[in-house]
């Protein structure tokens, strides 16, 4: 990450936005050749020269000030997110040593909260988003993802490189998108992680869609959502997700899947644990191996 990252996200959020949308004149008959707003009027929202904002999309000014980050992200509307990442890209954590890339350990504590969870799929991330483990009902629901070695097991990786994810994703395109924005906020972030850096590296190689959805330079961090699933024994799924940071494990996140009481979902989440009883040891070990 670096200054031609900030200047790839400056042109993108540029091209999203019109005239209207940031209360400037729209001018009728006068041929726009530029698609969203101009560098001039982006530079006359941020109180800052053209020459300067210019020299900031091109990636040749050195790290802009506070005030004007604040002035550019009020200028392009940026959301809280928006705005954090803004910051990571221009350096705003710079002098900050990244905390270790490599893999953390599941502790035995957080293992047994896991392991509680009769009806609701549950997994830790680590801060290079691989996962750490999964509770029984969870490797059941991703037994391609609970396979893969530990280095390697992500579910952004699976997602979007292994077919059968096309599958299991009933609206596959909106998951494997959420992911790849998830995946640019954790890179700036974490500007000298290589875990990450070699999985981007990876998904540019081997995904086909990824190039292109990493060049919107669209940003997000989700916390709470649905997933539509379609699971071969359990059938159609549609599951909230919460996801919850540990303050004990710093960069460690749980995610915790789970259906209405007495719902269709719920019902199949169980025929799913039923249907897995015997051989479900197997899969969760796989999930820590």
């Amino acid at each position: 990450m670096g200054n031609n990252d900030l200047a790839g996200f400056l042109r993108a959020r540029r091209a999203g936005l019109t005239p209207d949308e940031v209360g400037l004149p729209v001018e009728f008959g006068t041929g726009r050749r530029v698609t969203g707003l101009r560098r001039s009027e982006v530079a006359q929202l941020a109180g800052v020269s053209t020459e300067y904002y210019t020299r900031l999309e091109q990636g040749r000014a050195r790290q802009p000030s506070e005030q004007v980050l604040h002035a550019l992200a009020e200028a392009l509307r940026f959301d809280d997110i928006e705005r954090r990442h803004l910051f990571a890209l221009a350096g705003g954590a710079a002098g900050r040593k990244d905390r270790s890339e490599h893999p953390a350990r599941l502790r035995p504590a957080l293992r047994q909260v896991l392991d509680s969870m009769d009806l609701a799929p549950a997994f830790v991330n680590d801060r290079n988003l691989t996962v750490l483990g999964g509770n029984t009902l969870w490797a059941l629901l991703f037994p391609d993802v609970a396979a893969m070695p530990r280095r390697e097991r992500s579910m952004a990786r699976w997602t979007l490189l292994d077919p059968r994810a096309r599958l299991v994703w009933r609206d596959w395109e909106r998951v494997a998108r959420d992911y790849v924005h998830g995946l640019r906020l954790a890179a700036a972030a974490q500007p000298r992680n290589q875990h990450i850096a070699n999985l981007i590296g990876e998904l540019m190689m081997r995904s086909p869609e990824f190039p292109a959805w990493w060049s919107e330079h669209r940003v997000q961090e989700r916390s709470t959502g649905l997933k539509h699933l379609r699971h071969p024994v359990a059938g159609d799924l549609e599951l909230q997700y919460e996801i919850f940071t540990s303050v004990a494990d710093p960069g460690q996140s749980l995610v915790v899947y789970s259906a209405p009481s007495g719902s269709p979902s719920q019902e199949r989440l169980r025929l799913l644990a039923s249907w897995g009883s015997e051989p479900a040891t197997t899969g969760d070990t796989a999930a820590e191996s």
